[in-house]
C-alpha cells in the first residue's frame, strides 16, 4: 500500500509541477534516449530549434548497438555476417508541427514531422512532456515514406522500417 501511495504522489507532483513543452521561436530541445526495431536496438540523439510559434527544424541520429548478424551457406560453407557502420548508423534533417499550444496542453508537445535522411525520406510523430523547465521524457514512432536505391543490401532493411523511441529531453 505504501508504494501505491507513493506512486500516487509522485505521479501528481509530476503532473502539477509540469512546465511549458514548447515555446516556439528561439527554443531549444534535446532528446537522448534508447531506439527500439526489428533486428536491432541503439540509441537515439536529437536536437530541434523553435521556429515560429507551432514550427521547428532539427537533425536526429541513430545508432544500432546490439544488430542481429546474418548466418547462412556459400554453397556447403557456412560464414556469419555482420552489419558495418554504414548499415548502422543514420542522421536525418527534420522539420516539424508543434501541436502543444493547437490542442491546448502546455506540458504536453505532440509533434508529427517530415525527415530527409542517409537512407530514406520519411516522417515520424512525437511526444514530449516535460516535468520541470528543463527536463521531460519524449517518445517517438518513426516510418520510411520512400526508400533509396534497389535495396538488395544484406543489411538495407536496418535503416528502412518502422522504429519505435524513447528517452529524456531536455530544455536548452
Amino acid at each position: 500500500m505504501k508504494k501505491v501511495i507513493t506512486l500516487l504522489f509522485l505521479v501528481t507532483f509530476g503532473f502539477t509541477q509540469a512546465q511549458q513543452a514548447f515555446k516556439g521561436k528561439g527554443d531549444v530541445k534535446v532528446n537522448v534516449g534508447a531506439n527500439i526495431q526489428n533486428g536491432g536496438t541503439g540509441i537515439q540523439g536529437s536536437v530541434d530549434f523553435g521556429l515560429g510559434e507551432n514550427f521547428s527544424f532539427g537533425f536526429v541520429s541513430t545508432y544500432l548497438l546490439g544488430v542481429d548478424e546474418f548466418s547462412g551457406l556459400n554453397g556447403v560453407t557456412p560464414y556469419t555476417e555482420k552489419p558495418e557502420f554504414q548499415d548502422r548508423f543514420d542522421a536525418k534533417a527534420r522539420i516539424s508541427a508543434n501541436l502543444s499550444s493547437v490542442i491546448g496542453v502546455e506540458q504536453l508537445d505532440v509533434y508529427p514531422s517530415l525527415n530527409l535522411g542517409l537512407h530514406n525520406f520519411g516522417g515520424h510523430v512525437g511526444g514530449r512532456y516535460f516535468f520541470t523547465d528543463g527536463f521531460g521524457v519524449f517518445t517517438e514512432i518513426g516510418f520510411p515514406i520512400a526508400k533509396y536505391g534497389n535495396n538488395d543490401g544484406l543489411f538495407d532493411h536496418l535503416n528502412n522500417q518502422t522504429t519505435f523511441s524513447l528517452g529524456a529531453s531536455f530544455n536548452l
